[in-house]
């Protein structure tokens, strides 16, 4: 989930200015996003539509490997 959380937001911000944090228990997957904040708007988008497809992918893998997942985004 990492991996594919670092892919999206690299290639949607066009930037590496940030850090993805995975926490793993209970069937629950929750994914610290911490970023500058000039750069938290790109990952949430015009009235959260980035953030929101983000979740629903990360959603999709989540399913096939039996989690749920849970994903913020925070300044560094």
């Amino acid at each position: 989930m990492k991996d594919l959380t670092t892919f999206l937001i690299s290639n949607i911000t066009g930037s590496d200015d940030f850090s993805v944090e995975e926490t793993v228990e209970n069937g629950k997957c929750d994914i610290l996003v911490k970023t500058k904040p000039d750069i938290i708007g790109f990952i949430i988008g015009k009235e959260g539509k980035t953030i929101k497809n983000i979740r629903r992918i990360l959603a999709i893998k989540a399913s096939l490997e039996r989690l749920s997942v849970n994903i913020k985004v925070e300044e560094k």
